[in-house]
């Protein structure tokens, strides 16, 4: 185990590694940087004085060194913000997990147990229901969803704000949550329904029938053996749920790092999009190596 977690870690680090060259290339190689820092309209002078003064003008492999010192200084300072871009990004962080984390919250239960009842019952009218539903999580656009949702909520009924922090509170996450999870809810409860009754088709289930053990009881059998594909799953639709917050935290002004992210395009602002960048791909490397190291738990043949 220690031996597949020390050659699970390095891997991280080298695709870490790897996302670091990659937003160089990005920021510096592919167009000019001084192009997606000012607007068409700046003129040439303002340009290269620019670009000048950030040392675009260097050779490649300067450029480089100079990314690599500006990097181990907080990427540089935001021109936005007049503050290091990494810091900023990391203030952000806490409120994008919050959501993200209280999104699979919901989704995880709520696919197991949509799942599960749909495996339970193949061809009925409720499985039928649940295919209907979880095809319109997979299908739906985000921001399409969350806009109904405040007009539904927020605005006709009350219920809930249309939008904003306040403080953590409970009553403020729910809307960008439950649109958040909506399509990791379609995707898992598909996954899970195929994979129970994949375990129903297998001998063993017969055997136990067979024996007179009760449904609940093989439930409980197959959902166990089903859970390795779907916990692989389930991190997957955790960095999903990150890269889905960009878009969520926009239409619910939500203070997360995709809200910053936008904002940061909207600025012109490089240096703050290549840290925002940075943060998002490392957090979702290290949820598909905490997802590896629970599926090599899980499964002793995936140590050997």
């Amino acid at each position: 185990m220690t031996r597949y977690l020390l050659s699970r870690a390095q891997q991280s680090v080298l695709v870490i590694l790897a996302a670091f060259v990659l937003v160089f290339i990005i920021g510096s190689v592919i167009g000019d940087p001084v192009d997606l820092m000012l607007p068409p309209e700046a003129s040439d002078a303002v340009r290269d004085q620019l670009r000048r003064s950030l040392g675009f003008d260097q050779p490649l492999h300067i450029q480089f060194l100079n990314f690599i010192v500006r990097v181990a200084n907080g990427f540089g300072e935001s021109i936005w913000q007049s503050t290091p871009a990494l810091p900023l990004v990391i203030s952000r962080l806490p409120a994008t997990l919050y959501l993200a984390g209280f999104a699979l919250l919901i989704a995880v239960p709520a696919s197991l147990a949509l799942g599960g009842w749909a495996a339970l019952r193949p061809s009925s009218v409720a499985d039928r229901v649940i295919n209907i539903f979880s095809l319109g999580g997979v299908s739906i656009v985000d921001f399409w969803l969350g806009l109904m949702l405040v007009l539904i909520f927020s605005v006709q009924l009350g219920w809930l704000p249309t939008g904003g922090y306040g403080g953590g509170s409970v009553v403020y996450i729910i809307l960008p949550a439950v649109t958040l999870a909506y399509r990791s809810i379609g995707r898992l409860a598909q996954f899970t329904r195929s994979a129970l009754l994949d375990e129903y088709a297998k001998p063993y289930v017969v055997t136990l029938r067979a024996k007179g053990m009760s449904e609940k009881r093989i439930f409980l059998h197959t959902i166990k053996n089903a859970a390795i594909p779907i916990i692989t799953l389930s991190g997957d639709e955790m960095a999903s749920l990150i890269n889905g917050a960009i878009v969520v935290e926009s239409v619910f002004s939500w203070p997360g790092i995709g809200s910053l992210l936008l904002q940061a395009i909207g600025q012109r602002d490089l240096f703050l999009i290549e840290a925002a960048v940075f943060v998002m791909t490392v957090i979702i490397i290290l949820v598909n190596l905490l997802i590896d190291i629970t599926y090599a738990y899980l499964d002793p043949k995936v140590r050997l």
